[in-house]
C-alpha cells in the first residue's frame, strides 16, 4: 500500500512539474541565439571554473588554472593525461560568451618514477589526519604536481599551519628532489 502511494505521489509531482514548464525556452540547456555575446566577467569566470572542475579525469595530480581577458580565456597549468588538455580546451570553448581559448596547459612527461612519487606523496599528505579533510571534496584542495622528481603543491588550505604541514610531509617522501609550496591560505594569509 505504501509503495503504491509513493509511486502515485511521484507520478503526480512529476506531471505537475511538466505542466509548469514553458515551451522549452526557460530550460537550463537552452542557449541564446548569439553564443558569443558579452557576459559579465565574474559570471564568465565562474562558469569557466565550473566546466574545468567537472572534467571527468581531472584529479589531484593535475593543476588547471585560467585567466579571462574580455571574452578570451587563457588556460595554464599541468596535467598528467594529454586528453585532459584537449578536454579542457573543448569544455571552455563551449562556454557561452567565450570567443577564443589559448591553451598553454603543459602535459607532464610520462615517467614510472614520477607515478611512484605521486602515489607516495598522496599517501604522505592525505594520510596525515590533520590534512585528510582536504581530500574529502569532489576535487581535492591540495594538488600534487610531479615533474622529473620535482614537486609543486598547488591549491588552497585553511591555515599557515596546514600549508607548512603539507610542505613537511612532501619533503619527507624519499626520492623527491625539491618541493615548491604554492599553497594559498584561504582568506589571503601567507
Amino acid at each position: 500500500m505504501r509503495k503504491e502511494f509513493r509511486a502515485l505521489l511521484v507520478a503526480v509531482l512529476m506531471s505537475a512539474q511538466l505542466a509548469v514548464l514553458p515551451n522549452g525556452q526557460a530550460s537550463p540547456l537552452a542557449r541564446s541565439e548569439n553564443q558569443n555575446e558579452p557576459k559579465p566577467q565574474q559570471a564568465l569566470m565562474k562558469e569557466v571554473r565550473h566546466v574545468l572542475v567537472m572534467l571527468p579525469y581531472y584529479s589531484v595530480f593535475d593543476n588547471l588554472a585560467y585567466r579571462v581577458d574580455g571574452d578570451r580565456v587563457i588556460l595554464e597549468g599541468q596535467v598528467v593525461r594529454p586528453s585532459i588538455k584537449s578536454d579542457a580546451e573543448a569544455a571552455v570553448k563551449s562556454v557561452s560568451g567565450v570567443s577564443s581559448v589559448v591553451n598553454n596547459i603543459e602535459v607532464l612527461p610520462p615517467s614510472p618514477m614520477d607515478d611512484q612519487l605521486r602515489r607516495a606523496l598522496y599517501r604522505a599528505i592525505y594520510g596525515e589526519p590533520a590534512l585528510s579533510r582536504y581530500g574529502f571534496s569532489a576535487v581535492a584542495s591540495i594538488h600534487i604536481i610531479v615533474k622529473n622528481g620535482n614537486v609543486t603543491l598547488e591549491g588552497v588550505v585553511d591555515s599557515d599551519a596546514d600549508k607548512n604541514l603539507a610542505n613537511l610531509r612532501a619533503n619527507g617522501v624519499p626520492n623527491v628532489f625539491s618541493v615548491k609550496n604554492n599553497l594559498q591560505v584561504e582568506g589571503g594569509g601567507k
